[in-house]
């Protein structure tokens, strides 16, 4: 698999948060796809506020293969145009560096493997909870930041706050 030159691979972190630490910064905020996009393309204010509001921000590595993906969808069938792509990826670009990124890991892909609370649910949203319980944070310190209804409903059931 060929890394593209234009811009340098960045590995992605394990992320381990002591209770503490995330007390601090006013807990954990796991931010999935959906309500990045929702912020990124459709300017939506209440997914600007819950990307900006305050808490260590954490995603998959996933996020942002699904969010270029989808920049690219939007811009081939014209809902955004070259300037508006452009301001999508810049805006990708800043989360990114103002995130803690999670390693796509054997654990989390055996988890995705097993049932979730509120079936059926799509391998990427499952993807996204597992991501979320292999923080090692209880619930309660985590906030999961979605748009998207099987991710919503599945993560109040795992005692997650959604947003």
């Amino acid at each position: 698999m060929a890394k593209r030159s234009a811009r340098p691979s960045r590995p992605t972190r394990r992320v381990a948060i002591s209770a503490g630490a995330a007390t601090r910064v006013s807990g954990i905020r796991y931010i999935e796809s959906s309500a990045l996009l929702a912020a990124l393309l459709e300017h939506d204010a209440a997914a600007l506020r819950s990307l900006r509001a305050e808490g260590r921000r954490v995603t998959s590595a996933l996020t942002f293969a699904e969010a270029a993906r989808a920049i690219v969808r939007a811009r081939v069938g014209g809902r955004l145009n070259p300037e508006e792509e452009r301001a999508a990826v810049r805006g990708l670009r800043v989360f990114e560096r103002r995130c803690y990124v999670a390693a796509v890991t054997d654990t989390i892909l055996a988890r995705i493997g097993r049932p979730f609370p509120v079936e059926p649910i799509r391998t990427l949203d499952a993807l996204h909870l597992a991501t979320a319980e292999d923080l090692g944070e209880p619930p309660q310190l985590v906030t999961i930041v979605t748009r998207d209804v099987r991710v919503s409903d599945n993560a109040r059931a795992l005692g997650y706050s959604v947003e």
